[in-house]
């Protein structure tokens, strides 16, 4: 028969288990604490997208550009105001990073119900579910108990953000520092299926590209000139077809060579990722587990929990 375990081990490994469990995402993590919280994100959510479908595009990016740089931290709510290393001044998220305004305005409705116990960084992340499953896209369960950075980070924004000119060998190093393989990569590629691009970011692809269906590229050309000092904010659907429901015809387009960023079009050039992106576009379903998976999976970079960080009353400062 095993001897008892001595009562000081017994206390030792009850306030581990308490250090553990305060440092880990839980679903229920405001269950007691703010047990409205994600009934009053989810109606502001609903609310900003029915005004304009765009901006369930605009949030699960907002979210994406969040976790890719100092984690899922809301480092990048934070405006120039604030601090100079504002993460909105990277070429990836200046003039498009967009929904500050919507985060905000859920913000402050949560702040009426339970003052300073959500932080942002959660509001983020619920707001990207929520925002999918209003244009249609899967939902899955966030976890939550995220806390807010005190800082942004210019440079690991610029460094670490995709860009629209990256080369699928970029793409895969990018996402795997942060912990997601070439399936999360594909897959989190797709909510490309909705949104709008601007002209400055496809203008070379429609102009210059090879791997590009003629007409397609000929459709684009109509609202972005060939010149560089013209119409680089016109904006064009990054899924021709359904572009504003959340559905497989963005892996579709690619295989017909109709991607409209060059950073889109890699997927499907003859490399590793060209199976996965076959499989999407024949099965919407599995497409739609695998975004949900990686969102899930996405959420859980680098969160800062227990006693790090702050919860921010205003997402865009530190007040």
């Amino acid at each position: 028969m095993a001897s008892p375990t001595p009562p000081m081990l017994v206390s030792i490994l009850f306030f581990i288990s308490l250090f553990i469990g305060s440092n880990s995402l839980s679903t229920t993590f405001y269950d007691n604490t703010c047990p409205n919280a994600l009934t009053t994100i989810r109606t502001s959510i609903r609310q900003a997208v029915s005004r304009e479908r765009r901006m369930a595009a605009s949030l699960i990016r907002l979210h994406f550009h969040d976790c890719f740089v100092q984690g899922c931290d809301a480092s990048v709510l934070l405006d120039e105001n604030t601090t100079p290393a504002s993460e909105r001044n990277a070429i990836q998220n200046q003039n498009s990073a967009r929904g500050f305004n919507v985060i905000d305005a859920a913000k402050a409705q949560v702040e009426q119900i339970c003052p300073g116990i959500v932080s942002c960084a959660d509001i983020l992340a619920v707001a990207a579910r929520d925002a999918s499953v209003a244009v249609g896209g899967p939902t899955w369960n966030v976890k939550l108990g995220r806390r807010d950075s005190t800082t942004a980070n210019l440079d690991e924004a610029k460094r670490d953000l995709p860009l629209f000119t990256s080369t699928l060998r970029e793409h895969i190093e990018n996402f795997n520092k942060k912990g997601l393989n070439e399936r999360d990569m594909v897959a989190l590629s797709g909510s490309h299926t909705i949104g709008q691009a601007q002209c400055v970011t496809f203008r070379d692809r429609i102009y210059n590209g090879t791997d590009i269906d003629d007409n397609f590229a000929r459709t684009r050309q109509r609202r972005c000139p060939n010149n560089p000092q013209d119409g680089n904010g016109n904006l064009a659907p990054l899924d021709l077809v359904t572009p504003n429901s959340f559905d497989n015809n963005y892996f579709k387009n690619l295989i017909q060579r109709k991607g409209l960023l060059q950073s889109d079009q890699i997927l499907f050039s003859g490399g590793s990722t060209d199976n996965i992106v076959t499989e999407y576009s024949r099965n919407r379903a599995k497409f739609s587990d695998d975004f949900a998976s990686a969102m899930v999976k996405m959420g859980d970079i680098k969160p800062l929990t227990g006693q790090n960080g702050i919860i921010r009353r205003v997402c865009s400062n530190l007040n």
